[in-house]
């Protein structure tokens, strides 16, 4: 048998748990001597070498975390890696980094280079096509390796492990709202970033907040990399639009720069919030009114999680933390300039 045999098929061939092989190779009391005579014979016949000298155990940790992400370039995820290292160093890990570029099978390349690498836990941001298909499959393998996982930003209830993220339905319904109270009727949702766990919080927030007010509802989906100028020059022609929410910075700046384009002036003719408080909102002409996400503030309480689940430090039921965010308004939103 080959020597690269891994522990998920250790498991199937025994019919058990990846966690109870495990625990019966690291000798663990909590496994029964039969089992784990039967698990060790068979490992051993079939020349099983374990990757990484054992590293969940606790004590052969190698003081490494691996961090997946779906984008380097924007703002966000460059100042959540930020907090990351910086909390990393002050308590003695170093990380390593992947990126999905949005694509469920870059993300599950990731994992299985990290769960077959010398990593003690994984952060991870998922990708936009992990969370449009629900593919989870490798995001249980992480957790049947007995590897820590941290989930940020963008999150899913159903697995079971550690989180970190904002409240984005109640910041996205309250951006409404202050456009509400700044004099806007006619509120448009748009989004770059569909199908993500953010966007739909995002937007549930927004439907909430104009359904209180009894005003119209339109959510408008697009490629950042094919932004829709006409649809929207055509609603500022014809005055059914005079506010957005954006779902992200970026989406927020291709809006700005298509009204622009257009002849119209913001916020006059149409007030703007989008979500990160980024170097691109805050240096555009006119500056992007912005819910503050506080993105090194998640790296720093991502990497500072996972390091205490790591050592026990945690419950055994996994937590979640939502941090307090706010809205900066800038030139962007009427009355607020």
């Amino acid at each position: 048998m080959d020597k690269n045999l891994t522990l998920k098929e250790l498991a199937k061939l025994l019919n058990v748990s990846i966690s109870t092989v495990s625990k019966a190779l690291s000798g663990s009391p909590e496994i029964s001597l039969e089992t784990k005579e039967r698990v060790q014979t068979l490992a051993k016949t079939l020349n099983y070498v374990p990757n990484s000298l054992g590293r969940n155990l606790k004590f052969s940790q190698t003081k490494t975390i691996g961090v997946i992400i779906p984008d380097i370039l924007s703002h966000f995820f460059a100042k959540a890696l930020y907090g990351m290292e910086l909390m990393a160093s002050e308590l003695g890990y170093k990380i390593i980094i992947a990126i999905s570029n949005d694509s469920l099978n870059k993300e599950r390349d990731s994992i299985q280079t990290l769960i077959s690498g010398s990593v003690d836990g994984i952060i991870m941001s998922l990708s936009q096509e992990t969370q449009a298909k629900m593919e989870i499959e490798h995001l249980k393998d992480v957790l049947d390796h007995q590897i820590p996982l941290v989930l940020f930003d963008r999150v899913l209830s159903i697995i079971p492990c550690d989180k970190i993220s904002i409240n984005d339905f109640t910041q996205a319904e309250q951006a409404t709202m202050e456009l509400i109270d700044a004099g806007c009727n006619k509120i448009t949702y748009m989004t770059g970033i569909p199908n993500t766990s953010v966007d739909d919080q995002r937007k549930q927030g927004y439907l909430n907040a104009v359904k209180k007010f009894g005003l119209p509802k339109q959510v408008i989906k697009f490629d950042q990399k094919n932004f829709p100028h006409a649809i929207l020059k055509d609603l500022l022609q014809q005055n059914k639009i005079d506010a957005a929410i954006a779902a992200d910075e970026l989406s927020a700046i291709l809006i700005m720069k298509s009204v622009i384009q257009s002849g119209f002036i913001i916020p006059d003719d149409i007030s703007i919030i989008g979500f990160t408080n980024g170097i691109m909102g805050e240096n555009f002409l006119p500056s992007l009114s912005t819910v503050d996400q506080h993105e090194e503030k998640q790296g720093c309480l991502a990497m500072e999680t996972i390091i205490a689940r790591i050592q026990g430090k945690l419950p055994e039921t996994p937590v979640h933390y939502k941090l307090k965010t706010s809205i900066i308004h800038r030139e962007s939103t009427r009355n607020y300039s």
